[in-house]
């Protein structure tokens, strides 16, 4: 599964920014993939 782009899809109208944060601390996501999908770094 691609995460990134089923996350990318859903982000923002399904999906908040916790919940793709909680993407990377599951390792679906790295960092980066966090920023290019909500626009801002990722913050712990």
């Amino acid at each position: 599964m691609d995460w990134f782009k089923m996350i990318k899809g859903f982000y923002p109208k399904f999906w908040t920014k916790d919940m793709v944060a909680d993407a990377v601390v599951c390792e679906k996501i790295t960092k980066d993939e966090y920023a290019q999908i909500t626009g801002e770094p990722y913050q712990v």
